[in-house]
């Protein structure tokens, strides 16, 4: 029975994502081995962090892998105060650890977790499930779309008093995903966007650093001792590295140039040193990864676990799109990490259990319709399952 369930496993995802780790555990020792020597004369400090998080990932994945996403159904109660509590803990002193102004980390005995990515995914994985559950009366605003909207909007206020408008941001935005996936009425979707809208711009108007974030993308180069500053460092990174690249390790910007070369900004790093190839391994990987959760979402006839992989391939395409972007100059500096690449135990332990539970709902998927077929072939009269009432791709 064991062997018959392995042949049931996605490889396709499970190599790119093998793939996507190694590439990401080379880029941040390539990125951070100068700044670990300078700062706790260990060049192998960030590097060696970043494999015992991928270690407790690759675990972890393997877990979720097998864990039936459909028992989550049973635990959105806990998940719920758990993400509430989380986000709680980050403002209790003592606890809350602050860097560079903002307290969204929890330090406690030697540890630093990130609670805003756990809660990321546990986001999605509520929403998902009600909605799943609304399917009869989706259309209505009240009863259907509005309660657990409500549920993101406190999520999201608990998130702003890190502050951290990025991921706050990502939350809203993956939840009006799944809304729209779940077949919401589109002039629904629509009021609710344009009050979005002008939420996000209130709170990103209302503090001048971030106002200074979201103008001065547009003019680095005019204020290039302030907010530009980061900016043109990666524009500079960027055309170092030019088609082919200034080779592994060469890269001259990570020499105290360019702040937070390891974590948020080492797309640039990956520029630099790889040039052209870099940058195309890095997109094209996660493009497959994000096309094949999408498929899987398609083949799923179950209405939870498709709107659960598209929560989770959606949340990745924001990251990837958002940081990306910024890298580029495309978009404002949200410190939104690169799946995968980022220096970052929380948010690369998030995505790969992210990706465990992706990899089980395709193997659900798969299995049922193995089943089904060989039901099929003993010519025993079988219903073909219904696609739940689920917008389509």
């Amino acid at each position: 029975m064991e062997e018959k369930q392995k042949l049931y496993i996605d490889w396709y995802i499970i190599i790119a994502i093998v793939v996507m780790s190694c590439f990401g555990l080379l880029m941040v020792y390539s990125a951070s081995f100068v700044q670990g020597y300078q700062s706790y004369e260990n060049e192998t400090f960030f590097f060696t962090r970043h494999l015992i998080w991928l270690l407790m990932s690759v675990v972890m994945f393997t877990v979720f892998m097998f864990f039936p996403y459909r028992a989550f159904r049973k635990l959105i109660p806990l998940i719920l105060i758990a993400s509430f509590i989380l986000l709680a803990l980050v403002l209790v002193p003592g606890l809350g650890h602050t860097v560079n102004g903002a307290t969204r980390w929890i330090s406690a005995g030697g540890l630093t977790i990130q609670p805003s990515e756990f809660v990321k995914l546990g986001m999605i994985i509520y929403v998902a499930f009600i909605y799943s559950r609304k399917q009869a009366y989706i259309d209505d605003f009240k009863k259907g779309l509005m309660p657990p909207l409500v549920i993101v909007i406190l999520v999201f206020l608990l998130i702003m008093r890190q502050p951290d408008l990025g991921t706050g941001t990502s939350i809203v935005l993956v939840a009006g995903v799944i809304a729209f996936f779940s077949g919401a009425r589109m002039k629904h979707l629509g009021a609710l966007a344009v009050l979005a809208g002008a939420g996000l711009y209130y709170y990103a108007s209302s503090e001048e650093y971030r106002m200074n974030r979201l103008v001065g993308f547009r003019n680095a180069f005019e204020l290039e001792q302030t907010e530009g500053f980061q900016l043109v460092q990666s524009y500079i990174a960027i055309a170092h590295g030019g088609v082919s690249g200034a080779g592994f390790g060469q890269s001259v910007q990570k020499l105290f140039y360019l702040p937070e070369a390891h974590t948020d900004f080492i797309l640039a790093i990956v520029s630099e040193e790889l040039g052209m190839f870099g940058i195309m391994l890095a997109l094209g990987g996660m493009a497959f990864i994000i096309g094949r959760g999408v498929l899987i979402g398609v083949r799923c006839r179950d209405a939870f676990g498709s709107l659960l992989a598209f929560g989770i391939v959606m949340q990745l395409a924001i990251q990837v799109v958002f940081n990306a972007g910024a890298v580029s100059g495309l978009l404002p500096i949200t410190g939104i990490p690169f799946p995968f690449l980022s220096y970052g135990g929380s948010s690369l332990l998030v995505t790969l259990i992210s990706l465990g539970i992706l990899v089980n709902i395709s193997r659900n998927t798969e299995r049922r319709r193995q089943e089904r077929f060989k039901r099929e072939e003993e010519h025993e009269n079988v219903p073909k399952p219904q696609r739940p009432k689920i917008r389509s791709v």
